[in-house]
């Protein structure tokens, strides 16, 4: 199972000025133009230069929301100001195909071949036509190219597009999986022909993008039905049909992926930017010899969304508003959505239907939040909370400050990391399954794709920068991890946790045992050990700790593996708690007695010293009374 995250990293568009008003229909002064932009979850990070004229000035503009990738371009900014200044929808249904309905492509199909499949499986394609793309056009469709291919496709590795002068291609257009060693041809900014193989190892895109290829042994490629080469997907265009200009009046638009449903929404938002800029959409039919999830012909754009239902009671009550059924609509409608009211059991229930570029309704929510942005910020008015409530710390943060004192009176040092990293710290340096793991659905940077599953990488990433520090290293962090787990509504169980680890010559797993058992004799908890196959730990030299028969943690000796990812070279033990399921299990005398007020709570109580306990494995340890 694999779970995909948000990432909150904001990403910034660059906008042609002249394009920007031309196509919003009108032009603000820049104190309105900011004010105008949050209805668009966007803020103006950068005026344009003045002193240039106004077809080449730039507006810098920060959108303050990954989850609506349809406004990452001139034409979806524009379009969300001119509708929430009241503008009709535009009518997209003369392209669109739905479930019911499947538009006609003509000629224009392309064929995938089964061996695929493994590789990199789907695509849609669509053609932009009706008038020559100018500059400004040019430049917007690349930096929309790229903000959907890096942000919402993961650095081309879900998602990358391609765009072909469409007036040369031969129908129909074939993705094929091709030898990289025999297939070749001249790609874009290069000279002479290539190799796939050659442009991975050589060529600038190769080298940035290649590790998305190099492991299969066939590579995606297309090309039209003379045998044309387009593309190699998601790499790099050829420097003959790929290789656009100014001037050129009919464009294909092509997209390629891993999943099929980010492929068609960033088909439907490109399509849509160009249909409300002018331009004609032809739709293109895309045959798989396999099932897609949609269906094994995908005539794109293609209408996929589903719709979303919200009662008037829980929008007012959510927002502390008042808000009437018309009202509702008006701010919906404003947002680019088809809606429709009814009346049940007593309440006024709104079902939504977002537009073809939108794919961000999950739950009741999301349609709370275009209401709110509809009406506009302005419309609520702060207001002071009725109720007077005293500020208490949460149990699980008592419970924490106690494990740390715990800790600290053990001699180590708290250390506190971020709960994102790379795929090489959480899961390569670690030995574990990438599959266990939650990842990031459009990270920004591979330094924050993943959230970790454990502290115990995070430790490594410390010990791993400490080695001429003076030995013993004994270090230790209670914090946030997040894991797996299907019982939950989300599929994923975030907790906290500690953390510890110990370097040094004679780090064994005797000592960090008789450490477990000072830990848990402190938290006066009785436990038992088990015999663990965890690959981060070396085998025989590990063990899971159990509470009332459930693992709550882990300790050992570090995996040789391990150690040398880090090109760390001095042994290493470590372990890991559940603390809040420790909580939860405490005595109940202690549950009371931290959940009364506490004096003083900011204060921070002396180390406690402990005397050594005696090495051995602890198999059931009661407190003292």
């Amino acid at each position: 199972m694999h779970i995909k995250i948000i990432e909150d990293t904001m990403p910034k568009i660059e906008v042609n000025e002249k394009l920007f008003f031309n196509l919003l229909g009108t032009k603000y002064d820049w104190d309105t133009f900011e004010k105008k932009l949050t209805f668009a979850k966007a803020e103006l990070d950068e005026k344009p230069d003045m002193s240039q004229p106004d077809d080449k000035r730039v507006i810098k503009i920060e959108l303050n929301d990954t989850n609506r990738p349809d406004l990452w371009s001139t034409g979806g900014v524009t379009r969300c100001l001119r509708e929430h200044e009241g503008a009709k929808h535009s009518d997209y249904t003369g392209f669109l195909s739905t479930k019911e309905t499947r538009q006609d492509s003509a000629d224009r199909i392309a064929i995938v071949d089964p061996e695929l499949k493994d590789i990199r499986p789907y695509m849609v394609s669509f053609v932009i036509s009706g008038k020559p793309i100018d500059e400004p056009m040019l430049i917007d469709i690349m930096q929309t190219q790229e903000k959907l291919a890096w942000n919402f496709g993961r650095k081309r590795k879900s998602l990358s597009m391609g765009v072909y002068r469409a007036a040369d291609i031969k129908w129909p257009v074939h993705y094929t999986a091709a030898d990289p060693d025999k297939v070749s041809f001249v790609p874009l900014q290069g000279e002479s022909k290539q190799t796939c193989r050659e442009i991975l190892e050589t060529h600038p895109k190769g080298k940035d993008y290649g590790y998305i290829l190099k492991d299969f042994k066939k590579y995606p490629v297309l090309k039209d039905d003379k045998g044309e080469i387009m593309s190699m997907a998601p790499i790099i265009n050829s420097a003959t049909l790929g290789q656009i200009e100014i001037g050129d009046k009919d464009l294909m638009v092509e997209l390629t992926g891993t999943d099929m449903e980010s492929l068609m929404l960033a088909a439907n938002i490109v399509a849509c930017d160009f249909f409300d800029a002018g331009y004609e959409i032809l739709p293109v039919k895309v045959v798989h010899p396999y099932d897609t999830g949609f269906g094994k012909e995908i005539t794109a754009p293609f209408y996929f969304q589903e719709t979303t239902d919200a009662k008037l009671s829980a929008i007012n009550k959510k927002l502390g508003s008042s808000l009437s059924e018309k009202e509702v609509l008006d701010a919906l409608y404003k947002m680019g959505n088809k809606v429709t009211s009814k009346q049940e059991s007593g309440d006024t229930v709104f079902t939504v239907q977002p537009a073809p570029y939108r794919n961000d309704f999950l739950h009741e929510v999301d349609v709370i939040e275009d209401v709110m942005i509809g009406c506009g910020l302005d419309s609520f008015s702060p207001e002071k909370p009725s109720d007077f409530t005293i500020g208490r710390l949460l149990p699980i943060t008592l419970y924490s400050r106690k494990v740390k004192n715990i800790m600290a009176g053990m001699g180590y040092q708290e250390m506190i990391f971020n709960y994102l990293g790379s795929k090489k710290t959480y899961i390569d340096n670690m030995c574990v399954k990438a599959d266990d793991v939650i990842e990031i659905a459009n990270p920004m940077s591979e330094n924050y794709q993943f959230i970790r599953p454990s502290i115990i990488a995070s430790l490594f990433e410390a010990e791993a920068q400490s080695g001429n520090a003076v030995y013993p290293h004994k270090i230790f962090e209670v914090g946030k991890i997040a894991f797996i787990d299907p019982s939950e509504n989300t599929g994923t169980k975030t907790i906290q946790s500690l953390g510890f680890l110990t370097s040094a010559n004679n780090a064994n797993f005797n000592d960090t045992a008789s450490e477990v058992s000072t830990i848990l004799y402190y938290l006066d908890h009785k436990y038992e050990v088990q015999e663990t196959d965890d690959p981060r730990f070396i085998p025989g030299r590990q063990a899971g700790i159990m509470v009332n028969g459930k693992q709550v943690g882990i300790f050992g000796e570090i995996h040789p593996q391990v150690l040398e990812n880090w090109q760390i070279s001095v042994p290493c033990v470590a372990g890991e708690m559940d603390l809040e399921y420790l909580m939860a299990t405490e005595p109940k005398e202690h549950n009371d007695k931290a959940a009364a007020p506490q004096k003083n709570e900011s204060s921070a109580q002396p180390a406690i010293q402990f005397d050594a306990v005696a090495p051995g494995t602890i198999i059931t340890l009661r407190p003292a009374s």
